[in-house]
């Protein structure tokens, strides 16, 4: 996660967490003249257009005063969907033994793309199974990484 990233959500997860929600990560966007900052939450019983509303509007408010996006910006409020965001070392360790997607930054061992089973962390790196080929990616050339849904 970029510093920019991280700066926000330290911003807006107690906004998040004292409405009972988990605030997985956010991702800031560009499009066109601005930007959009996808803000993604979880909770027990899963959640609801309703909590994204709750939540949008509690976080706008916090925004509104520290203010640390310049010019226009979207925000938008999900949950993390079947293809769920990972964005954290403890994410990766959660959905161990799950498929996911991953993408670099940079290309890493002449690739930026990887599919495979998570095997964890090791060495401050994601491991992966990947046709019978274990990698150990390190954690900050990883631009995003996703669960692959299950059929």
């Amino acid at each position: 996660m970029h510093a920019r990233e991280q700066r926000l959500q330290g911003l807006i997860e107690p906004a998040v967490t004292v409405l009972g929600f988990e605030l997985l990560g956010v991702k800031v966007l560009k499009e066109g003249h601005g930007s959009r900052l996808c803000v993604y939450i979880d909770g027990e019983d899963g959640i609801t257009v309703d909590d994204c509303a709750r939540v949008s509007h509690q976080v706008s408010g916090v925004l509104d005063v520290a203010d640390p996006i310049r010019g226009q910006y979207t925000l938008e409020v999900s949950s993390p969907g079947l293809d769920r965001p990972l964005f954290t070392a403890e994410h990766y360790e959660r959905y161990r033994g799950r498929q996911v997607k991953l993408k670099m930054l940079t290309p890493f061992e002449g690739r930026r793309k990887f599919k495979g089973e998570l095997m964890g962390l090791r060495d401050a790196g994601v491991c992966l199974e990947e046709q019978g080929v274990e990698w150990v990616i390190p954690l900050e050339l990883i631009s995003s990484g996703r669960l692959v849904p299950e059929d």
